[in-house]
């Protein structure tokens, strides 16, 4: 065979082998190219894509974190732009991942993965617009309720999706890898198969080929490996053909995989921080959870952060009020030696005395050759870094520490150090208020221990000289008795003897008949015995069924007495006139019916020995002026003359119960008018001296008198003269013995003479002092002589109409524009006669007012620039007089200074009055009073102190309260307090009661101490909850505690300008509507809910009518079990109105179970009851009532409770 045929049948050969291998590898390559193609242009993208979703998810949430830590207009600014453009990103990333996810597992995971990134963008937009709105808290709040629970969702859900993407290129890949070692398989058998044939020939064309496909086969086989993310192993493109498309391909692919893995590199290195970030933190925290005392947990926390940071060096001072002010003191040091750490600092003192002062952190680089050296057992190395970082509770710097490092801190470790400073602050603070709690508890528990040491050896004292006592007035009768024994016998002893044999036969019989005697009277013991049994058993009885009564009474009385005044008012004026005057008469009638129970339960108090009586000094002048002004209008109404006087000596005053002595005038007084139609009642007050000091009041009148048969019967319950169906004079019989069982309570007696026909006279006898009550009744006189001298007292007049205002001419006639004008409310005309003089003599136009009423009147009309008020007043008492100045707007800025026997300094003060002198006074007293008044008028300006320790909360305070009428006095500390207090006046001061300085018990009992400044009006203004005894402290120093909530600036406004005597209309407008909508009731009522607990449907009837009438919503309850379950459904009471006796569970038990549960342990409980016995009110108060009410309710009394509590 010739070479030509050989060769050109090796080149056909050749020919047809490479045809049949460009053939077979164009078909493989296609394919391959095809299978990459798919690769990359569906699974890599939708895997990039779902990658670059979920870091963009990642950053959202670290820049919504940025968004709401930064506290600056700066920061805010651009980390809301980095939101919103990183939330478009993932808003467009989810826009790709729903196109391209078309069905199967790939759709749902496509759908999870759009409905958590839905809910995330949400929690996103609601995040910027709280943080918008400048609602931070509830932004943070609600990212760590919701926003890491949802981040945390669409994570893991985008992370399933991209495993899946994963898993499908994977198995491409793989597919790819499988036709490719086909290909070459196909490949290498037609090359051998052509290089067994031609291989000289083919050899350059074979290798050239061969050249291609191994580098093809190295690349593919690097993926394979997982070596192509270096680039090393990169395919180079040498030719424009297949095989270097092919590679470029290749190429871009291995780029695309090295950078999502770097992506994944480095997000799992940030997971991997901040895991070691919160671990440390947690360790540390659970480290100083166990410290008892602070320097143990300072060693504790410095010891740890620098060993878990690599700190070589560490300490930590903590802030400590001292004599000298505030310094740092060394509570806890690591590596350094005594001799170099300072026990104490003064603030700005150093680096760390400046991070103090400032509240900043302070790190310095390359301190070495400049800083102390940090040493150790065999050198010393001098230090790299040092940082001071401050430790901070409520923005407020507490401790400070400083660690140093032979190397610079990483940024983690920075991160380690401020986080860990933050929860340093709120442990530390937790455990100095833990200490100091523990220190007062032992001081308290010091002082109880004495106190109970010095009462028991006082009670045992006084248990010895009791029996002391005893025992020397046994002693005394022993001997009393010898004497009159001796005495006895020496008689005997004179007696013949034939007598002693007389007596002694007579004694025989004597003892026979005494143990006969002694028989019977066993036997009547017994007897009594058994009567005394039946007797409690009946007095039980009795007061259970007067209980009952009163009960069964008041509850149908309370319903009328409502309605009926409901349908008097004719708020919708529907009712005509008549049907008004019968409203009246209703109401009229059901009061005289309430007036008959109280004496009946009076009666049953009395014969109990349960009436309380209270000392107190009586005037006897200001009872009989009450007495006139009382029975003045029903003389005059029965055309009687009425005089009231003093007989001989008059008697200046009485110790005794000032309402019990008027309750027995006005009986005997009412029963003198009721039994007189004609001629005259005269009440007479004379002092006796013998046979010992009393004082006699005698009720004369001429009517139908008592015949001398039934003037004992009088005095008895139930008992009248004239006792029959056909009587011509009503009532019940209860007054003169409810009369003289209480003059005998008050150590007297009542003495009755009376003519049938011709008037009766009724002498009430009371010792002068209640330490001889004992005695008195006895010592009163059998009789008393009629008078035969009356005082020559004007009668009233027998007309009807008003009594003048004022007995002597005043200043009212005489005013004019410029004058300073004073109006006296005062019932008695001497004293009130002797305080116009004085005020006249000081420049005043006065104006007198011998009534409560007229003085309110007088007041709003007059306008005048300074009242003085008695408490005791006729028609309404000066307490009635003073609340109503105080709340109405055009009367509230008139100074009020209240001159009266009563003794309730504290009270009048909380009510706005500016200073209480207690009568009687001398001249001296009421100079000073007068100019007390002078000097409050002359000053234009009202002087306000603040204590506030928080400077924002300060300034807040006074832009509040500032206008041109006040001058504010603004202060940090108690100590500064005390300091402006001494130098110069104030007359208000509002108190937080979280000062600085002197705690606010030691600052209020050095006020109350100094002279000058315990009249001082003192306002508490807290965010603190006080519990009852704290509160019941803090009032007996303060008018008025507010706490801080959404309504104390508006109610510390109107406490400030009650106590500055402001004028409202002078106030800018803002603050004037302010003030006006506090007091208004609308306001107090309108939308409250109120659960009203009644079993007896006419009181819920008349209640719910009125209650719903003032904007209230009322719900009903009929048992006790059915008010829990109420509350339990509806816990957002705004208060309850409890009855007592109920079925199923009554309202002591159901009180009981509601401050049972804490969620109304705050809730006001107002308990209505109709039993109004001893005791009630304790029960109620024990049982968990906040107030208390008698049936019937008056509606005036009930709204008024209730307004106290809901303003609370």
């Amino acid at each position: 065979m010739k070479m030509k045929t050989k060769l050109f049948m090796g080149f056909g050969i050749l020919l047809v082998l490479i045809f049949a291998l460009a053939g077979i590898g164009m078909n493989r390559l296609t394919t391959t190219d095809s299978s990459i193609k798919e690769i990359y242009e569906n699974r890599y993208q939708k895997v990039r894509t779902s990658t670059q979703v979920r870091n963009d998810a990642a950053e959202l949430a670290k820049g919504i974190v940025n968004l709401l830590l930064i506290d600056s207009e700066e920061s805010d600014k651009k980390n809301a732009e980095a939101v919103k453009t990183i939330s478009g990103k993932v808003m467009q990333g989810l826009q790709q991942i729903d196109q391209f996810s078309k069905e199967g597992k790939e759709r749902e995971l496509a759908d999870e993965v759009l409905l958590h990134g839905k809910r995330f963008l949400e929690f996103k937009d609601q995040v910027v617009r709280l943080n918008q709105s400048g609602r931070q808290a509830e932004a943070n709040s609600l990212r760590t309720t919701v926003g890491i629970d949802l981040q945390d969702r669409f994570t893991r859900s985008m992370g399933n999706l991209t495993n899946f993407h994963n898993e499908a290129m994977d198995a491409a890949i793989q597919q790819a890898l499988g036709d490719n070692q086909q290909t070459m398989m196909y490949t290498g058998l037609l090359t051998l198969i052509g290089l067994l044939l031609s291989v000289a020939i083919m050899l350059w064309i074979v290798f050239g080929f061969s050249r291609g496909l191994n580098i093809l086969s190295a690349m593919l086989t690097n993926f394979a490996s997982g070596k192509w993310g270096h680039a090393a192993y990169r395919v180079p493109i040498t030719s424009n053909d297949e095989f270097g498309r092919l590679a470029g391909v290749f190429n871009r692919l291995a780029d695309d995989l090295e950078q999502a893995t770097a992506s994944e590199r480095t997000l799992h290195k940030m997971n991997e921080d901040m895991l070691w970030l919160q671990t440390q933190i947690a360790h540390m925290y659970a480290m100083l959870e166990d410290s008892r005392k602070v320097e143990e947990m300072a060693q504790t926390f410095i010891g740890e952060l620098a060993r878990i940071v690599g700190a070589q060096d560490g300490a930590l001072y903590v802030l400590k009020q001292t004599a000298s002010g505030t310094k740092l003191a060394l509570a806890g040091t690591y590596a350094r030696s005594e001799s170099t750490a300072a026990a104490e600092l003064p603030l700005g003192e150093g680096l760390v005395g400046q991070c103090a002062k400032d509240g900043k952190p302070i790190t310095v680089e390359g301190v070495a050759g400049q800083y102390g050296a940090i040493r150790s057992a065999f050198g010393e190395l001098e230090p790299l870094t040092l940082t001071v970082q401050p430790v901070e509770y409520d923005d407020e710097v507490i401790a400070v520490f400083e660690l140093v490092s032979l190397k610079s801190f990483s940024e983690l470790e920075q991160k380690l150090i401020k986080q860990t400073s933050e929860n340093l602050g709120v442990t530390l603070n937790v455990l100095m208020g833990r200490l100091r709690i523990e220190e007062l508890l032992r001081i308290h528990q010091a002082l109880t221990d004495e106190l109970q040491s010095q009462s028991e050896e006082l009670l045992s004292q006084q248990d010895e000289l009791k029996a002391s006592n005893e025992k020397l007035e046994e002693q005394t009768q022993a001997l009393r008795a010898s004497e009159e024994q001796l005495q006895r016998q020496q008689e005997e002893l004179e007696q013949s003897n034939d007598a002693l044999v007389r007596k002694a036969i007579e004694l025989e019989e004597q003892v026979r008949e005494t143990e006969e005697v002694n028989r019977q009277i066993e036997l009547t013991k017994e007897k009594l015995e058994k009567q005394a049994l039946e007797l409690a058993l009946a007095s039980r009885y009795k007061s259970e069924f007067l209980a009952n009564m009163s009960h069964e009474l008041r509850t149908p009385l309370n319903s009328l007495l409502i309605l009926s005044q409901l349908l008097k008012e004719n708020k919708e004026h529907n009712l005509t006139g008549k049907q008004v005057e019968y409203a009246e008469t209703i109401y009229s009638s059901g009061c005289d019916l309430l007036k008959l129970i109280d004496d009946v339960l009076d009666l049953a108090k009395i014969e109990s020995g349960r009436m309380e009586l209270h000392e107190e000094t009586v005037c006897l002048q200001e009872t009989a002026e009450s007495m006139r002004k009382a029975f003045g209008p029903i003389a005059r109404s029965k055309g009687l003359s009425f005089e009231v006087g003093f007989g001989g000596e008059t008697p200046g005053q009485l110790q005794t119960d000032s309402g019990r002595l008027k309750q027995i005038l006005k009986n005997l007084l009412s029963n003198a008018f009721k039994f007189t139609q004609s001629g005259s009642v005269r009440l007479t007050i004379r002092q006796l001296a013998e046979p010992r000091p009393m004082v006699a009041f005698e009720v004369e009148d001429t009517g139908i008198g008592i015949s001398s048969d039934k003037q004992q019967l009088i005095f008895e319950a139930f008992q009248q003269a004239d006792g029959t169906t056909s009587r011509k004079y009503g009532g019940t019989g209860l007054g003169l013995s409810i009369s003289r069982q209480l003059a005998s309570l008050l150590g007297g007696a009542i003495e009755l003479e009376s003519e049938e026909g011709r008037g009766s006279r009724f002498t009430l006898y009371l010792p002068h002092d209640a330490r001889l009550a004992s005695g008195a009744a006895e010592a009163a006189p059998a009789a008393m002589p009629p008078s035969t001298e009356w005082p020559r007292l004007a009668p009233l007049p027998l007309a009807s109409g008003e009594m003048p205002a004022t007995a002597f001419t005043d200043d009212r006639d005489s005013i004019a524009e410029g004058d300073r004008v004073l109006l006296i409310i005062e019932d008695d005309t001497h004293f009130a006669a002797i305080l116009l003089d004085m005020a006249r003599s000081r420049g005043f136009k006065a104006v007198v007012a011998l009534q409560g009423d007229k003085g309110l009147q007088l007041a709003k009309t007059l306008q005048p620039d300074a009242i003085l008020l008695d408490i005791q007043l006729p028609v309404m008492d000066g307490w009635s007089v003073l609340v109503q100045l105080k709340n109405d707007a055009s009367t509230r800025h008139i100074p009020v200074h209240v001159i009266s026997v009563v003794d309730e300094v504290h009270q009048g003060l909380s009510m706005g009055a500016i200073a209480w002198l207690r009568k009687p006074s001398g001249k001296e007293h009421l100079e000073q009073a007068f100019t007390h008044i002078l000097s409050f008028l002359n000053r234009d300006l009202r002087n306000l102190l603040i204590v506030e320790p928080d400077e924002v909360q300060r300034e807040s305070l006074v832009n509040l309260i500032a206008h041109d009428d006040v001058r504010i006095t603004a202060v940090a500390s108690g100590g500064e307090a005390l300091e402006v207090l001494a130098a110069q006046p104030f007359d208000c001061m509002v108190l937080d009661y979280g000062m600085t300085g002197p705690s606010v018990y030691e600052l209020l009992d050095r006020i109350k101490a100094d002279e000058g400044l315990r009249r001082l009006p003192i306002v508490i203004y807290t965010g603190k909850t006080l519990d009852k005894k704290e509160q019941l402290r803090l009032k007996k120093y303060a008018e008025s505690i507010i706490i801080k909530d959404v309504k104390s600036p508006e109610r510390l406004l109107d406490e400030t300008s009650l106590f500055l005597h402001r004028v409202e209309e002078n106030l800018p407008k803002e603050k004037q509507q302010v003030l006006q909508k506090l007091h208004s009731i609308e306001t107090v009522f309108k939308g409250k809910k109120v659960l009203l607990v009644d079993d007896d449907i006419r009181n819920v009837f008349a209640l719910s009518n009125l209650l719903e009438g003032l904007g209230m919503q009322v719900a009903f309850a009929e048992t006790g079990r059915q008010a829990l379950d109420s509350l339990d459904r509806e816990p957002d009471f705004d208060l309850v109105l409890m009855d007592i006796m109920m079925p199923e569970m009554d309202g002591y038990e159901a009180m009981r179970a509601i401050r049972g549960d804490e969620r109304f342990d705050r809730l006001p409980i107002i308990a209505l009851t109709a039993k109004a016995m001893k005791d009630d009110r304790e029960k109620c108060i024990q049982a968990g009532a906040s107030d208390y009410i008698t049936k019937p309710v008056h509606t005036e009394q009930l709204l008024s409770l209730m307004r106290v509590w809901l303003y609370k």
